[in-house]
């Protein structure tokens, strides 16, 4: 039974070392300019992925400013319990994150949704209703990437059949992208 924990460790920095970081890269520079020009970053998911962006919520408002100065305007839809039963009793739950978005999202405001599988209905109608926006739409995936790999515009896809190690990947990324944002507000006007 302990040679599960190695094997997890193994597979996890296997799956970290052998990829390209372009991706992670352009959602950096993403989250750069939607805090450059004042933008809204709205997050989203379900299970440990709706944990995963209340989380990276909190590093780019707080973590990448640390008091030094502001950081991003962010807001993870996963966050309000009120708003997420009410729209999902009344609308259906497939609809809880575009309904939100579609009262709070403007043309240009980045979203990022993230899926372990990239089926979830509610994160690809997400992704739907920031393209009809004008959203800048990244999807976080792994698994095959379903079809979040298919219709976002921007997409991250951790080719991995494990949805804890996907869960962990979101959640790297974000502390990736928060740091790198942190090194940015150092050097730049901000």
């Amino acid at each position: 039974m302990l040679n599960q924990f190695p094997l997890y460790a193994k597979t996890l920095i296997e799956l970290l070392t052998d990829r390209d970081w372009k991706d992670v890269e352009l959602l950096a520079t993403a989250l750069e300019s939607a805090w450059r020009e004042g933008r809204q970053v709205f997050l989203c998911g379900n299970g440990g992925s709706a944990a995963n962006a209340i989380h990276i919520a909190n590093d780019l408002l707080y973590g990448v400013g640390s008091g030094e100065r502001e950081g991003l305007k962010v807001e993870a839809l996963t966050a309000n319990v009120g708003v997420l039963t009410c729209l999902a009793n009344d609308v259906g739950y497939e609809e809880i994150f575009a309904q939100q978005l579609a009262v709070k999202g403007n043309s240009g405001d980045l979203l990022i949704a993230l899926s372990g599988s990239g089926n979830s209905e509610n994160i690809v109608r997400a992704l739907e209703i920031g393209d009809k926006i004008g959203m800048v739409t990244f999807a976080v995936v792994g698994y095959s990437g379903g079809r979040c790999l298919k219709i976002g515009q921007n997409v991250i896809h951790f080719k991995i059949n494990d949805m804890q190690i996907s869960e962990d990947c979101q959640l790297i990324l974000g502390h990736m992208c928060m740091r790198w944002l942190k090194t940015r507000s150092h050097s730049s006007s901000i």
